[in-house]
């Protein structure tokens, strides 16, 4: 089955005829190969936490849909790991991003809102995806990880051409690979020549200390490892969180009168925040599956080695979970929603990306007192890995803010 222009233009209503009609259907990837899509909420959250479904591709079979190809310097991350490796290596970077970290984090990047909201001027217009949701997240995880200012300007251009390929320009891809992989080359050098006090020096210590015993016990990474888990914090650490802001700021552009409920008492922006990330999430599709044994979904037969696509945003907007799952409605009960993931490999970065976003929303709305959809229209981002605006026109008023 053929869903791709469809699910970019109309992916909503395609997954609701799915979960109608097909719950488990194959389809053809992006890259053109077949795989298994899922999007009834139950199947979705059992698949997510089932073992038999591994991130590994060695478990792969020939010709199915492996999703984004790298070079293995970049290849040895979490999203390619199955326990024992993904628990070695998670466990090395989780108490980077638990609640405790992320509490004392939230000064700073209320600080970095209120300087790029500084920046947008007096009252006018602003493109909010450019000048607000995707610098704040880059901001925020390079002076995590010790990256310095003039090192982040590329990023961006590289996240787009992997996630969106270019038509017209078929080697932009592989170019972005390269010039990714010789950043974070010359990233670790700089690290070991000059550690700081950040997450990439403490990794890089953990590195090698294990290796000439030292320090690390059993915490032991490979430096593909290490070149791998600092490409994966950046980038999903960055493009995730750019769209689950945008997303959200576009969601309130179009329900005013939730927007101004918002305003009237922020204190309900972080529930908030998890009703538009079920409403409007940042990832379509959690990260391809391999079952390792013919596993039965939905009564449907999938062999080992093919390719399973779990479909977050359907499973969302599944109404067997979600009453009237297409209203957005900040006082539903979103416990259990999808849209950072389930089980083992839920979204490492979770807490951060919900301060970011909470702060996000909490400075946006407070700052600027009047705020509404400008033209042209907002553009969505061609992708089915990705769910995000590649351009958010507002019109902004800030006569109110002290000078």
């Amino acid at each position: 089955m053929d869903l791709q222009g469809e699910l970019l233009t109309h992916p909503h209503s395609v997954y609701e005829r799915l979960r109608d009609t097909a719950p488990v259907c194959r389809i053809t990837g992006t890259d053109g190969t077949p795989a298994w899509l899922v999007t009834r909420y139950d199947d979705v959250r059992a698949a997510l936490a089932d073992p038999r479904l591994s991130l590994d591709k060695s478990h792969a079979t020939e010709g199915g849909y492996r999703g984004m190809s790298l070079p293995p310097a970049l290849d040895a991350n979490l999203l390619n790991m199955d326990p024992p490796d993904h628990t070695r290596i998670r466990r090395l970077v989780s108490r980077a991003f638990n609640s405790r970290r992320t509490e004392q984090l939230r000064a700073p990047i209320r600080a970095t809102a209120d300087r790029l909201l500084d920046a947008l001027g007096p009252a006018g217009t602003a493109d909010l995806v450019a000048a607000y949701a995707a610098p704040l997240p880059i901001i925020v995880i390079c002076d995590l990880l010790g990256i310095p200012e003039d090192r982040r300007l590329d990023f961006r251009t590289w996240t787009d051409a992997l996630i969106t390929p270019d038509p017209s320009r078929p080697r932009a891809a592989k170019e972005a690979v390269v010039a990714m992989l010789g950043f974070f080359t010359e990233l670790m050098a700089h690290k070991r020549s000059h550690p700081a006090d950040d997450l990439l020096s403490d990794l890089i210590a953990v590195r090698d200390g294990a290796e000439d015993g030292s320090e690390g016990g059993d915490d032991r990474l490979s430096e593909d490892e290490l070149m791998s888990l600092a490409f994966l914090i950046l980038f999903a650490g960055y493009e995730n969180t750019v769209q689950l802001i945008g997303n959200a700021i576009h969601t309130l552009l179009e329900h005013p009168e939730e927007q101004a409920r918002l305003r009237k008492d922020p204190s309900t922006i972080p529930a908030a925040v998890e009703e538009l990330a079920r409403y409007e999430g940042p990832a379509p599709l959690a990260i391809r599956r391999f079952p390792t044994e013919d596993i039965t979904i939905a009564g449907v037969t999938v062999p080992a080695g093919e390719t399973v696509l779990l479909s977050l945003a359907a499973a969302n907007r599944d109404p067997a979970r979600f009453p009237r799952p297409d209203l957005l409605d900040l006082d539903r009960d979103t416990s259990g929603h999808l849209a950072l993931g389930h089980g083992i490999h839920y979204c490492l970065g979770a807490p951060l990306a919900r301060a970011e976003t909470e702060i996000a929303l909490a400075a946006l709305l407070e700052r600027c007192p009047t705020l509404e959809a400008a033209s042209p229209a907002p553009r969505w981002r061609p992708s089915l890995r990705a769910r995000g605006l590649t351009e958010l026109p507002v019109r902004y008023d800030t006569a109110r803010l002290p000078h």
